[in-house]
């Protein structure tokens, strides 16, 4: 038996058919790699579409404090305010466009272009561009020009492509053809010439992203990078069908001469994304997503990116620009012995025009770095998880030491969210929101001015609030061990930092709460109870002879659980959210007080206290009568969670 079971189960005289329950949804309790807490509750603001979109893509422009949504046939307006609609555009194709199947547009392209928005789409298989002035420009929605967009757009939604805005030049790559082919990064539309990429340089990419990396001192050496993966010319059996990829091409580039490479980039060169095991040769080698926080300085510029495996396995590995520069300016050139001519192939001038045709001809025939970029941490990726993370994105968070932290948010295929806390080279789950169980998510854009997460599923539009302190406001301890950079614990509770407030990110040390508030393991179990929050014993009285069942609330999947009765102990039977504890036929012996005990690091709580008593008269028929009154709640109401409990119980022996 695999992680899929079927059961058949016995409870008071009923038989209970349980199937398909799934072990992969059971987080497990004090694993490394699982989130200290699920979300609970409503988690985030929703938009619901009124149509499905089989496609949706997001433009968040910070400093003009704008948010639109691209779909099918539209793009919105946001107010990010209330995240309201303030405008929508529509955007659909007309007929006469149309070339074959549905004639629809879906929107694949969003930037800022000069005073207006540049909007792309599939547009009926003939893609087209359209520069749209809203509202607040004082000019009507009919003020639309429109573009020739193939090249721009891919043909259809589900082509590769991408786009990116630099000192109002537009690179991108998309298909030239309805089948896909010519895709390659290029320069279009814009003040500089249009240039484009030589066809033997990639092998059917897939472009990730593209970024530019601003040098305000140097301007005419800006770059821009580019992350694709590619198919691998290695076709052995052991070797991964693709390698990633990241390539560089210079913003003055326009090109070589009329006479050699007319507007061919001049300074293209790529060389090998290595995220893995290298004493292994175990490498992550699929390149699916990729972030950049910017630095003050140009070489401390992050770079990180989401690998996913053939074995089934996501990892994320983190790169500096420096580290990558250091590659492009100093590795040999694959497959090149001779002299490196000057000026280095790969290097920006100003006037590409007039590059040696010696230099321009090694980044014709030898474009491939020797040497591979190696991670930051170089043994080993910062996180490897087996959850199937689809997109990254990373959010800059000063802490109540005035710290800078940065926080990982990774989209599963299952519609969660996982904030991951980077501090130090070890990654600590922070928690796990659940945003949609009936789609995956198509695009994810941060608001790190509001800390706010959007992100796109096919039915609604979600905004997640990344300051839920809330969810730790149970007690000082509870907020610090959660090591949430967004949020620490004051005279009002745990709530978003401020400074002064008790933090402690790095290791989640509770010795700065209260004293009053500290459960360390020194004390004795008396000090611990009495100090408890959850003093408030919940009576029961429960018939002998009957299943019944406890539970306590899990609010750390960091913790331990255990429950403690008449001095013996026992683990707890985990489901989602709670802890169980399992009496399958009462005796005399369970009888007494049950108290569910959480321990995290130094930290003990008293979660849950219950006291069982039996039924004052012996008498069977007035049990009965007690039975269908006076605890139906604590038993009959609750009979499916005694199923469910007796089916984790089972469980846990195929685990």
């Amino acid at each position: 038996m695999d992680r899929f079971a079927v059961f058949y189960i016995c409870l008071a005289g009923d038989f209970h058919f349980i199937l398909g329950f799934d072990l992969k949804d059971a987080p497990t309790l004090g694993s490394k790699n699982t989130p200290r807490l699920l979300s609970k509750g409503t988690v985030s603001d929703d938009l619901e579409h009124q149509v499905l979109q089989n496609h949706t893509v997001l433009f968040y422009h910070e400093d003009t404090d704008e948010m639109y949504v691209g779909g099918t046939d539209f793009v919105l307006k946001l107010d990010m305010g209330d995240y309201s609609v303030q405008e929508n555009f529509s955007m659909k194709a007309t007929h006469q466009q149309c070339r074959q199947g549905p004639c629809e547009n879906v929107v694949t392209v969003i930037e800022k272009f000069q005073d207006s928005l540049f909007v792309c789409g599939t547009n009926g298989y003939t893609p087209q561009c359209w520069r749209l002035f809203p509202s607040w420009n004082n000019q009507s929605h009919d003020d639309i020009e429109s573009y020739e967009g193939t090249g721009i757009s891919p043909f259809v939604y589900t082509q590769n492509s991408l786009s990116l805005i630099v000192d109002g030049d537009l690179y991108v790559a998309a298909p030239l053809d309805i089948e896909g082919g010519s895709l390659q990064f290029r320069r279009k539309v814009g003040s500089r010439t249009n240039v484009w990429m030589y066809d033997n340089w990639v092998s059917e990419p897939t472009f990730i992203s593209a970024s530019w990396v601003e040098r305000k001192q140097d301007p005419d050496n800006e770059k821009i990078y580019v992350f694709f993966r590619e198919k691998n010319s290695d076709h052995s059996l052991e070797a991964d069908p693709w390698i990633s990829r990241v390539a560089r091409v210079c913003k003055v580039d326009e090109g070589g001469s009329k006479r050699f490479f007319q507007n061919m980039w001049t300074s293209f060169v790529k060389a090998r994304l290595v995220c893995g095991f290298p004493k292994e040769s175990l490498y992550f080698n699929r390149l699916q997503d990729i972030h950049v926080i910017p630095a003050d300085g140009w070489h401390d510029t992050r770079v990180y990116a989401l690998f996913t495996s053939s074995w089934n396995s996501t990892a994320v590995c983190i790169y500096t620009i420096g580290m990558i520069e250091d590659i492009f300016e100093n590795s040999t050139f694959k497959g090149y012995n001779q002299g490196i001519p000057n000026p280095r192939p790969g290097s920006c001038v100003k006037n590409s025009k007039s590059l040696p045709f010696a230099t321009v001809n090694i980044v014709e025939n030898h474009p491939e770095m020797a040497d591979w970029v190696e991670s930051v941490h170089r043994t080993a990726p910062f996180f490897v998880s087996n959850n199937n993370y689809t997109k990254i994105t990373v959010d800059r968070v000063q802490a109540a030491d005035q710290r800078m932290y940065n926080i990982l948010l990774l989209a599963t295929d299952t519609g969660k969210i996982h904030k991951v806390l980077e501090a130090g080279s070890e990654p600590f789950i922070i928690s796990e929101t659940q945003l949609s169980s009936n789609s995956s998510i198509q695009s994810m854009k941060l608001d790190s001015k509001k800390k706010k997460l959007v992100v796109g599923f096919s039915e609604k539009i979600s905004i997640v609030n990344l300051q839920r302190c809330q969810e730790y406001n149970s007690c000082c301890a509870d907020c610090v061990l959660a090591r949430d950079p967004y949020c620490a614990w004051t005279q009002s509770g745990c709530t978003p930092t401020v400074p002064g407030a008790i933090q402690n990110v790095m290791d989640g040390q509770i010795t700065l709460c209260p004293s009053s508030e500290e459960k360390s393991v020194t004390r004795t179990k008396r000090d611990t109870v009495s100090q408890s929050p959850a003093n408030l014993t919940t009576v029961h009285i429960v018939p002998l002879n009957i299943s019944f069942y406890l539970s306590c609330p899990i609010n750390s999947y960091h913790a331990e659980y255990t429950w403690e009765h008449g001095g013996n102990s026992s683990p707890c039977l985990q489901m989602q959210f709670d802890c169980l504890h399992l009496i399958p036929l009462m005796t005399q012996d369970d009888y007494g007080i049950y108290e569910c005990v959480s321990k995290e690091k130094s930290y003990i709580n008293v979660v849950k206290r219950y006291h069982l008593k039996e039924p004052v008269t012996p008498d069977v028929k007035k049990r009965k009568n007690i039975f269908e009154g006076n605890y139906a709640s604590a038993v009959v109401s609750q009979m499916s969670w005694i199923t469910l409990g007796l089916t984790a119980a089972v469980l846990e022996i195929f685990r």
